[in-house]
């Protein structure tokens, strides 16, 4: 990402970071949390909020790295499905990405997480999406004191400050930075280079040497394929009883979802 593409991110920011703040409030009433609080398990409570409105979230590793995750809603239930060969703190803000488009925009996407993308924000709803996961993943009370407390720590140093913050909320680098001038923390005028361009070794070896968790760095490689399968296989054995579906179509399913798990995993 170029530092103009930074700038009319903030730019966006900063018009939209009102309404897209109730959005966020509102998503907080509804998961039953305090706004003012941040987030320390975000699956564990966004995976219920989405399945009330019927979306199942499945982890599984894809082969293609540059999607973070899989959107879409079938003739009943609604899937989003997760790249876990991707580090949990993408996936992290994939889903809350995900949540948005969910929640507000009604649209299916094949999400992109890295945020370095050359098309990535050329879409004004993928903005959106963006803005609501870094603000939901990065609440703004708590954040504020915490970039002080770790700026302090890391005696003014910006990079050491955005790992910091990265482990302490699990967020992709790039969506720490963005939220430090999103808010204003940083002189948004003085935007350097290095910060800009920090490569993912030089990010753990830092982790690394600060004591941090870089296994949060790392792909978990979760697959929840298998027991999605046995799920269906006993509701349509169930199905078949009640004469609702006959074990030729149930093999059929079955089948068709192998091959898609099958096409995903690059198989």
């Amino acid at each position: 990402m170029d530092i103009e593409r930074l700038r009319r991110i903030i730019q966006y920011s900063n018009v939209n970071r009102k309404d897209m703040d109730s959005k966020v409030k509102d998503f907080y009433s509804y998961a039953g949390m305090n706004s003012d609080k941040e987030v320390l398990n975000i699956m564990q409570i966004v995976r219920p909020s989405l399945r009330d409105k019927g979306f199942l979230v499945l982890e599984m590793p894809f082969a293609d790295k540059e999607i973070g995750a899989l959107c879409y809603r079938g003739d009943g239930l609604g899937y989003i499905v997760l790249n876990t060969s991707l580090p949990k703190v993408n996936v992290n803000f994939a889903i809350c990405h995900e949540l948005y488009h969910v929640l507000y925009s009604g649209q299916q996407f094949r999400t992109k997480v890295e945020l370095v993308n050359e098309h990535y924000y050329d879409h004004e709803d993928e903005f959106a999406a963006n803005l609501f996961a870094g603000m939901l993943l990065l609440p703004e009370t708590s954040f504020r004191f915490m970039y002080a407390k770790f700026k302090e720590e890391s005696k003014g140093d910006m990079r050491d400050t955005i790992i910091r913050l990265m482990n302490y909320y699990e967020a992709p680098y790039m969506a720490v930075l963005i939220r430090c001038y999103e808010l204003g923390l940083p002189d948004a005028n003085n935007i350097s280079e290095e910060i800009m361009h920090v490569c993912r070794d030089v990010i753990r070896e830092r982790f690394i040497e600060l004591w941090l968790d870089e296994r949060i760095l790392d792909a978990t490689k979760r697959d929840d394929y298998m027991h999605i399968e046995k799920v269906v296989e006993r509701f349509g054995h169930e199905y078949i009883e009640d004469e609702y579906m006959n074990k030729r179509t149930l093999g059929k399913v079955i089948q068709n979802m192998r091959k898609l798990y099958s096409e995903i995993k690059g198989d």
